[in-house]
């Protein structure tokens, strides 16, 4: 069975920084691109960071680019977001997920999901 899992999730003051970790099991993601999206109240989901977990490239969203740090542990099998000078609108449900193809930023191409963990930024 594939499991997704995030932890790391919590409150944090704006300025702070946070760093989410995605256990991943059940199968192996080696051909697969990992990614974390996150969804705020009344708002769609969308794309924050991925990376590829054969290669090591990354793709950023700009809201995030220079603050947020994507990198994966293939060892480990987990992939973490670092999350640097963070603001309230960083506020949201953190997903994790692994695509096998397609647009790594469309959520529509990624065939596993965590459950999600909760980032609240105060201001």
């Amino acid at each position: 069975q594939v499991q997704l899992v995030e932890s790391g999730g919590g409150l944090v003051q704006a300025g702070g920084s946070r760093r989410l970790s995605c256990a991943l099991s059940g199968r192996t993601f080696t051909n697969y691109a990992m990614g974390w999206f996150r969804q705020a109240p009344g708002k769609e989901r969308e794309f924050v960071a991925s990376v590829s977990w054969r290669g090591g490239s990354t793709e950023y969203a700009e809201s995030v680019k220079g603050r947020f740090t994507i990198s994966s542990d293939n060892p480990k099998n987990t992939v973490y977001l670092q999350m640097n000078s963070l603001k309230p609108e960083d506020t949201a449900v953190y997903y994790c997920a692994a695509a096998r193809y397609g647009s790594i930023r469309n959520s529509g191409s990624y065939d596993y999901w965590g459950q999600g963990t909760q980032v609240t930024v105060s201001s």
